[in-house]
């Protein structure tokens, strides 16, 4: 039986949240914010903590990452599930990563399926998963010797070699299908909630080194409509993209495709729509992703920027960034990416102890800021000025749902009726008309002690033993019900129905 878990909302809050009409009473209840960390796979940064682990300790490690975040409040795990062109799931289509068994196409004892069991332990929690993959990136190292199933062994045409790693060249249509069949499988046989991608599309300048594609561009090139190579570059990550966002969407309509971009889009010294910045580097000009113009278009469902600067940086200012990135995000979701790998660092500026704690405090005041996420897990683990309890005990201590996306489905679920309460345990029927997409309906119950406090609970089950959620002693309480769907839409409540109990 799924978990369930308790979540305690204040009914007066001091950031913005969004609220849901209920029929039959004033507005209250259900905060959305997006809470996730990335959970880096290469080079065993954040898990496995080191390569050849037993199935054993490979569950156990996973299994801690899981609930330090869920008791931390957060409710997404960014999982990086292809680091280099290989993978941590069982697929034809990759071999085994190195920085799982130790060694590339070596496969774990058995078929056990990990990518499977961090999907399963997440949705246990209420927590949602999110496959993070490395699209263009063949090889950290252009002389790792490569596993014979691997696509780069197979096609040697389909590479680039760049600043000493090995790179699939994004202007080939061969190579983006092969990234899209990769997608598809990915999201048809695993009940992933996100298809996510980082800042890796072109790979980062190198001095001294232009990446090695003047041949392809030259061979492709309309010369009645001749494009530069920037922008024929961007050309080649635009279809790329378009036709992820399709094949998502087409397979599951409800898993969410989402970007983590370089945190500066462009500086305005190079285009007045860009920000107040001096980046030596931005992803429109050097990683060719124009991730503003996949939002505008509705080829993305949600953006982290990683601005991983501090509140005090004059080149890249943070505050300054969260707000130009607020106002462009206007019809997708905009989540920001926190760096607090920096916290006690040897870079400037992140010598103020409270420096997270007044990001997070600054980005919840911007309208178009649906949450964050944080790079990477194993700075959690560490001395971080209490980051950990700034989160839990404060910031994060009254859990949140992810924000439902209207654009993936914009007509909520129908109540429940007849909700009874008999024996000490609240029954309630499902509604005739099920508004969800091949997976079932959950439903929350909501407690209301009439103290300024609500709680509410998440079960699969049409029924619910409450136990008294505030005292020992004999109290009434209100008790109403409400369906979500897979987008985590809910619908109206129930009828209220007064107990004592």
């Amino acid at each position: 039986m799924t978990t369930m878990r308790i979540v305690r909302i204040l009914l007066v809050v001091v950031f913005p949240i969004l609220l849901f009409q209920n029929a039959h009473s004033t507005p209250s209840t259900a905060i959305y914010e997006f809470r996730g960390v990335w959970v880096a796979t290469v080079t065993n940064i954040d898990w496995p903590s080191k390569p050849g682990l037993s199935v054993g300790a490979l569950k156990k490690e996973a299994l801690d990452i899981i609930t330090t975040h869920h008791a931390m409040g957060m409710n997404a795990i960014i999982l990086q599930v292809r680091p280099a062109g290989d993978a941590i799931y069982p697929t034809a289509l990759a071999p085994w990563s190195k920085y799982l068994t130790g060694e590339q196409g070596k496969p774990l004892d058995g078929s056990f399926d990990l990518l499977k069991f961090w999907i399963e332990e997440c949705h246990k929690r209420d927590m949602e998963l999110h496959a993070w993959i490395n699209p263009f990136r063949a090889s950290l190292h252009s002389d790792d010797p490569l596993h014979i199933s691997h696509p780069a062994l197979i096609h040697p045409n389909w590479t680039v070699v760049h600043n000493k790693r090995l790179y699939y060249n994004p202007a080939l249509p061969e190579v983006r299908q092969h990234i899209i069949q990769v997608i598809t499988d990915l999201v048809s046989r695993y009940d992933i909630d996100g298809l996510h991608m980082d800042d890796y599309f072109y790979p980062y300048p190198a001095n001294g080194e232009a990446f090695n594609d003047t041949a392809t561009y030259i061979n492709q090139l309309d010369y009645e409509a001749p494009l530069s190579i920037h922008d024929w570059r961007r050309n080649n990550i635009d279809l790329f993209i378009e036709e992820a966002n399709r094949v998502i969407h087409r397979v599951k309509p409800w898993v969410k495709f989402g970007i983590s971009p370089f945190g500066v889009w462009r500086n305005i010294a190079d285009d007045p729509r860009g920000s107040d910045s001096k980046a030596g580097v931005t992803s429109y000009d050097h990683l060719y992703a124009d991730v503003i113009k996949w939002a505008e278009l509705g080829w993305i469902d949600y953006v982290v920027p990683q601005i991983y600067w501090s509140t005090k940086d004059e080149a890249a200012n943070f505050i300054k960034l969260a707000d130009w990135w607020n106002k462009q995000m206007t019809n997708r979701h905009l989540y920001i990416g926190h760096g607090i790998y920096k916290i006690n660092g040897t870079q400037q500026h992140w010598d103020n102890p409270r420096e997270l704690e007044e990001q997070l405090h600054y980005t919840r005041q911007l309208e178009n800021v649906k949450g964050s996420a944080f790079y990477s897990h194993n700075h959690f683990m560490r001395e971080n000025n209490n980051l950990n309890s700034m989160l839990q005990d404060s910031l994060y201590q009254s859990r949140a749902l992810t924000p439902p996306m209207p654009w993936l489905n914009n007509m909520a679920p129908q109540a429940v009726k007849n909700v009874r309460h008999k024996r000490g345990i609240i029954t309630w029927e499902a509604p005739e008309m099920v508004n969800t997409i091949h997976k079932p309906l959950k439903y929350i119950v909501f407690i209301d002690s009439g103290d300024g406090q609500e709680e509410w609970f998440i079960t699969p089950n049409r029924f619910y033993r409450p136990s008294n959620p505030s005292s020992n002693k004999k109290s009434r309480y209100t008790i109403s019900v409400a369906s979500m769907d897979n987008f985590n839409q809910i619908s109206e409540r129930s009828e209220p129905l007064k107990i004592r109990f």
